[in-house]
């Protein structure tokens, strides 16, 4: 498929008025993408976890306006207030999907949304809240249009949320989704995520995976920023190389369930996502003291107790406890008796492997 399958083909109706909601979770990525080319597309393709209770509900009312807006019209409130700070992040996104969905100067619009997790916890929010907002374009359009085939449907949302915010893209569907063109994978594409297409071992059906929040607040270098460091960096091509080669050998482990091998890649990838960040020009280090301190103690847990538990990381300071759901009492304990002293507040989440977007 191409951009131009996702330009609506007939004639759609500006004159109805409704009011569509979804919920969309956060994902986890396993393999990183970090660094993009073209409009919003990655350069290298990802692999990721669909979460469960770490989501954005969002609603959007449409209703037709008299004449077509020179701007796009709309208001946007987060649990209820309207947030003046968003609304560029917005707007950004909505001038992107404008050619793909062209009667969108035709309304306005209320947007309104919630997360189930703090803003700003270090969750990706922006995934969760871009494929909501983009499934309930993605609705609107089907209403206008007099219907949308599911698979198309879902292809949409993801293509557009990926426009929004990258890791969007595979938030939409679960419970593992890959992003990025892959020889290895059948069907896989810059432009929208896709579910995983091979078989899947039972034990990463109910994966676990509690999230410690050790610093929250504003991050010190957006993940946009992040990406364009990608530009130029001497271990790009390695890197690329490297994220392509983890992505064959994990097709592999979730139909074997060797965990061992699991765990291995995993750790890597979320050092490798630092290693390029403290490698660029400017450089920067996102973890904390207290990122190292609780991987050095999950690495030592994981030894004494043979319990394949890891760690994952985001562009910054928390830290993503995964594991299989057989061994959660355990893995509890250890993070209360261990790893809680760590968090800001004590404060951590728990969550588990989803299935993504839901109509509310």
């Amino acid at each position: 498929m191409t951009e131009k399958n996702f330009v609506p083909r007939g004639q759609l109706s500006p004159d109805e008025s409704g009011r569509v909601s979804w919920t969309a979770p956060s994902n986890i990525a396993l393999v990183k993408y970090w660094g993009k080319k073209g409009e919003q597309l990655p350069a290298n393709a990802s692999l990721s976890f669909t979460l469960s209770h770490c989501k954005t509900e969002t609603s959007l009312e449409f209703e037709p306006l008299r004449s077509k807006n020179t701007d796009i019209d709309f208001d946007i409130f987060l649990d209820g207030e309207n947030i003046v700070d968003f609304r560029p992040k917005i707007q950004s996104f909505l001038l992107k999907i404008y050619k793909y969905f062209p009667v969108l100067p035709h309304y306005r619009y209320t947007i309104r949304t919630s997360n189930t997790f703090p803003h700003s916890s270090g969750i990706a929010s922006s995934a969760s809240g871009m494929a909501a907002l983009a499934a309930c374009f993605t609705e609107m359009e089907a209403l206008l249009s007099g219907g949308m085939e599911a698979d198309f449907f879902m292809k949409k949302a993801s293509f557009l949320a990926r426009l929004g915010s990258g890791s969007a893209s595979r938030s939409i569907q679960g419970s593992i989704m890959e992003w990025g063109e892959h020889h290895f994978i059948p069907g896989s594409s810059d432009l929208y995520g896709i579910p995983f297409p091979f078989d899947l071992h039972p034990v990463f059906h109910t994966y676990r995976n509690t999230i410690l929040l050790l610093e929250t607040g504003v991050k010190q270098v957006s993940s946009s920023r992040g990406h364009e460091l990608m530009k130029g960096h001497p271990l790009a091509g390695p890197r690329y190389e490297i994220a392509g080669n983890h992505i064959e050998k994990l097709c592999g482990v979730f139909k074997t369930g060797d965990l061992d091998l699991f765990v291995e890649i995993v750790e890597h990838e979320a050092l490798a996502l630092h290693a390029m960040m403290m490698t660029s020009r400017p450089s920067y280090i996102l973890m904390k003291p207290a990122t190292l301190n609780v991987i050095e103690e999950i690495r030592s847990f994981r030894n004494q107790s043979g319990i394949p538990v890891c760690f994952t990381l985001d562009a910054g300071a928390n830290v993503h406890v995964l594991y299989p759901k057989e061994y959660e009492p355990g893995i509890m304990k250890f993070i209360q008796d261990q790893l809680v002293a760590y968090c800001q507040n004590g404060h951590y989440l728990c969550d588990r492997i989803g299935e993504g977007i839901q109509r509310v």
